[in-house]
């Protein structure tokens, strides 16, 4: 069994289309403003592993019992993949995610060929 201890932060990637862009700013305004958050850069193409466009919010376990439901409750449409930081990349987005709304396919193969493998 692996201990929770081994989780040193969370990501929240919301993911948008152009049509969507200003709800993905709204709920990126709304988190700034609540949370104690780093919202990362826009990408408004695909980039890495995620197969559209979407920004990142880092945030630290402590964060996690407020972040995540009120992206629960205020994600709007909008897909959203939450996922632990443990140093294992491939499992932190595929056997570890969490997905709000739709469960988008990644680029897995992008992750494995960068990310060095854990135990």
């Amino acid at each position: 069994m692996k201990e929770n201890s081994i989780i040193t932060g969370f990501h929240a990637h919301i993911y948008y289309d152009p049509e969507t862009r200003d709800i993905a700013a709204k709920i990126r305004e709304g988190l700034g403003s609540r949370f104690d958050v780093l919202l990362g850069r826009w990408h408004d193409l695909a980039i890495g592993p995620h197969p559209k466009s979407m920004y990142q919010v880092a945030f630290a376990p402590n964060q996690f019992p407020q972040v995540v439901p009120w992206l629960m409750l205020n994600r709007e449409g909008l897909d959203i993949l939450v996922h632990p930081e443990t140093g294992d990349d491939v499992t932190d987005h595929t056997a570890h995610a969490l997905w709000l709304g739709n469960r988008l396919e990644l680029n897995i193969g992008f992750l494995q060929r960068i990310s060095p493998k854990v135990s």
